[in-house]
């Protein structure tokens, strides 16, 4: 069985008197240690897939299985306790905590978990290491350029061995040889087993992917 498998998956609200069909009829089979990029134009609804995807957006109708888990048959908490201990997530706005150090930053995740003080420091370290950013663990955000931010993210997303990251248009914001370097990264990351999910609008991003889900109008075109 695939790691991820999505079946007739649906998402509508509302927005005013209209209802919007944001996903229609979505199938979806992702395997362990891909690197999948989602692809499509603003408004097509490749963050809505992504935030149904991480257990964050309960889908109209349809199913998402999730390592043999049915993710939205869930309790709300069991569906959180599931992402905080099996899924990692990186945004492109990064949501660092400004007075937080990047290893305290990177430590959060860890906040509830069953580790001593020393063991949730280790872990954090360790994830700074990880991804080139060891040196700067006791500065804050502001002292820290765009892409070391989104390097401090990254191992938040990644301190507690995620199955699956989640990335939603992580490198937005960032300027072209920034972000070159975050997507090495994360293909590095991909290379050591982690199985990655990115939506991006970014075509050379995709170069990074094994594969690329494009989706328009709500319905995936290709690449599923």
């Amino acid at each position: 069985m695939a790691l991820i498998e999505v079946r007739n998956l649906a998402k509508s609200y509302q927005s005013g008197d209209e209802t919007v069909e944001a996903l229609k009829g979505v199938d979806v089979s992702i395997e362990s240690g891909e690197f999948i990029t989602i692809m499509g134009q603003s408004g097509s609804g490749k963050s809505t897939l992504l935030s149904v995807l991480g257990g964050l957006n309960h889908p109209s109708q349809g199913s998402v299985q999730m390592a043999g888990v049915d993710l939205y048959a869930l309790s709300s908490e069991k569906r959180a306790d599931f992402r905080s201990q099996r899924l990692g997530f990186v945004f492109q706005s990064f949501n660092l905590i400004p007075y937080l150090t990047a290893l305290e930053n990177v430590m959060l995740p860890l906040a509830i978990a069953p580790l001593k003080k020393g063991e949730k420091v280790a872990a954090a370290r360790e994830a700074l290491e990880r991804i080139g950013l060891g040196a700067k663990a006791d500065r804050l955000p502001n002292a820290l350029s765009g892409g070391e931010q989104e390097r401090v993210a990254i191992a938040r997303a990644v301190v507690n061995r995620p199955e699956i990251l989640f990335a939603d248009e992580p490198t937005g914001n960032l300027d072209s040889k920034t972000s070159l370097e975050m997507m090495n990264l994360f293909r590095a990351l991909n290379e050591e087993g982690q199985t990655i999910v990115m939506v991006t609008h970014n075509p050379e991003n995709c170069d990074f992917a094994d594969r690329t889900i494009h989706i328009r109008d709500g319905r995936v075109v290709a690449g599923a």
